[in-house]
């Protein structure tokens, strides 16, 4: 079945030891310090940016990645407008490297993330030293690198748990794990960068540890008719019914 997701220039501030924010449209590349690993690459990010200013809207900050391991996350942030009132995070960098994948498979081997937050959702310098605000952030970061380090591939269908034991993102929430999803519009789904690469793009979707249960046991198609009878959308509510 589809999953119905959506419902419809200047300064630099630091935000942690790990992450800075650029404003505006302009998009500049520096040095990066690397922790381990290969240095970072950053093939795509220009590509990615244009894609997604075409397809989801004017990117209006970015926020850069100061220390990356394995590859380089940057996080774009596309803000509300009158037509679609939610903040849009986009990870430029996962598709950097290519995933593990089973010879001969046609499933895809490059790939991005894509987060939907509620337009009260706050992104100031102070709040985001706060993990109630920061958790979305983290997570696009963490999933992102998932499949580099592990070797491994993420893809539609996938449920992630938030560590283990498991635990909730933040104490404002009970979510505690995320499920891979189709990203809607379908327009903004893939990015043809040549004949060798194409990205594709998917929606985090955070899911309670019952309904990552569910998932286990009863399949995915159960979990998904479950939530689109809640009507659950890929805008994050910390705070949503349970399915399950």
């Amino acid at each position: 079945m589809a999953y119905v997701a959506s419902a419809a220039g200047g300064g630099v501030v630091e935000v942690d030891k790990k992450c800075v924010i650029s404003t505006g449209r302009a998009i500049s590349r520096g040095a990066r310090r690397n922790s381990s690993g290969p240095p970072a690459i950053e093939q795509c990010l220009e590509q990615i940016s244009a894609h997604v200013e075409s397809t989801l809207g004017e990117v209006e900050t970015i926020f850069h990645e100061i220390v990356s391991d394995t590859i380089h996350i940057d996080v774009l942030q596309v803000g509300p407008t009158e037509e679609f009132p939610f903040w849009r995070l986009i990870t430029s960098g996962m598709s950097d490297l290519p995933m593990s994948t089973l010879s001969g498979s046609d499933d895809p081997r490059y790939a991005e993330l894509m987060i939907t937050l509620p337009a009260y959702w706050r992104f100031d310098n102070e709040s985001l030293k706060d993990e109630n605000w920061y958790w979305p952030l983290r997570l696009l970061k963490q999933l992102a690198r998932l499949p580099h380090s592990h070797q491994a591939w993420l893809g539609w269908g996938h449920a992630i748990p938030n560590g283990n034991p498991v635990e909730p993102y933040a104490d404002n929430t009970k979510l505690c794990g995320s499920i891979i999803l189709l990203c809607v519009p379908e327009k903004f789904e893939a990015l043809r960068i040549d004949a060798e690469k194409e990205i594709r793009f998917f929606t985090v979707v955070p899911l309670y540890q019952e309904e990552m249960e569910l998932r286990r046991s009863c399949g995915t198609t159960e979990l998904l008719e479950r939530l689109a009878h809640s009507q659950v959308s890929d805008i994050i509510d910390p705070q949503r019914r349970n399915t399950a």
